[in-house]
């Protein structure tokens, strides 16, 4: 998913961009994404591991935590300055390098996390299917034997000792392939529909387990794709007035709608998903959430998951389009052709 510029004609010579405004462009970009980092570091200690909260100096104490802690809040509450600062060294570090580079880096960051993330829920998806359909068909305890089996019967086993090492294999897995996997991960979906028609119709056999694989990938697919399709200008955008604009204008129109529409629209979902324990994205997650249909698939948890992967692609995505629709403004060239993708 890294970005691939077209270059765009440039008669004459090159525009003359100021540094200074190049280096206040990059350190809020870079800002965000540490805050990002910063807030999600916060959310593990706090809800995973038990400290207090980054608010516990202010007397926002997360519930259950013991007394004695403000050392541990102060900590987590200087993760955040220190993060700015650490964004701020690495524009100063890298001053040489120009918005579109920058913009290219970041969109290759977001897709080995994206391609991660795919990897992911393949994994996960059929060995979690395979697990249930056993446990459906009584083939646990002659397999595993009868404690094993009774434990895969738990999400918060097959949560931790299944799904969580696929996941790390699957990012490992990203480090050595450049597919982000749309198209196979549509074909898998096709795949999982169709063997639910055959055994349906042919065989007179189904569970809850085939239609919640289904549902997991399609999920998967739709969420996760989202930062790629915005690299590709793919999402949907009433041209009533954009398609007359000049380039530089379209470029102001992109930054702006990047910073005020796309990254507060992620700061929300996060704030508002991962702003507590009892969270629409934490709460489910922290306690291995699986649905009570039934022998169901163990994933309902990661499912809650997909929002805040959406969040943190969208708004990762969201700074290396803001930085590239700045130099647009600035007129540097390099820039893609806005033309072919204007009309959606």
């Amino acid at each position: 998913m890294a970005a691939e510029h077209s270059a765009v004609a440039n008669d004459g010579p090159p525009p003359d961009v100021s540094p200074r405004t190049t280096f206040l462009v990059r350190t809020f970009g870079w800002m965000v994404l540490a805050l990002l980092g910063a807030f999600l570091l916060n959310n593990y200690l706090t809800f995973w591991q038990g400290w207090p909260g980054s608010g516990s100096p202010f007397g926002i104490v997360k519930q259950g935590a013991e007394e004695g802690a403000a050392a541990l809040g102060w900590a987590q509450l200087a993760i955040y300055p220190l993060s700015l600062l650490l964004a701020v060294l690495f524009v100063m570090r890298t001053a040489d390098r120009d918005l579109r580079t920058d913009s290219a880096f970041i969109s290759g960051i977001n897709a080995f996390l994206i391609r991660a993330a795919f990897f992911a829920v393949l994994y996960v998806g059929i060995a979690d299917a395979i697990l249930s359909f056993m446990r459906v068909e009584g083939l646990l305890p002659p397999v595993f034997g009868e404690a094993l089996a009774l434990d895969l019967g738990k999400s918060q086993f097959r949560g931790p000792y299944v799904h969580m090492p696929l996941t790390a294999l699957a990012f490992v897995t990203a480090v050595f392939t450049r597919t982000l996997g749309f198209t196979w991960l549509a074909v898998m979906i096709v795949v999982a529909e169709l063997l639910i028609v055959i055994s349906r119709f042919i065989f007179s056999y189904e569970q809850v387990f085939m239609g919640d694989l289904v549902r997991f990938w399609y999920a998967a697919l739709f969420l996760f794709a989202s930062a790629h399709t915005l690299l590709e200008e793919g999402h949907v955008r009433v041209d009533v007035f954009y398609a007359t604009f000049s380039p530089k204008k379209k470029g102001k129109v992109n930054a702006f709608g990047s910073i005020f529409l796309g990254m507060t629209l992620c700061w929300v979902i996060l704030l508002v998903g991962m702003g507590g324990k009892s969270a629409v994205i934490n709460s489910p997650v922290i306690g291995w959430e699986t649905t009570q249909t039934g022998f169901s698939m163990y994933v309902k948890y990661i499912m809650a998951g997909y929002l805040a992967v959406f969040a943190i692609s969208m708004m990762i995505q969201f700074v290396s389009y803001m930085l590239d629709a700045v130099a647009d403004m600035r007129g540097e060239p390099g820039g893609r052709d806005h033309t072919s993708t204007a009309a959606h």
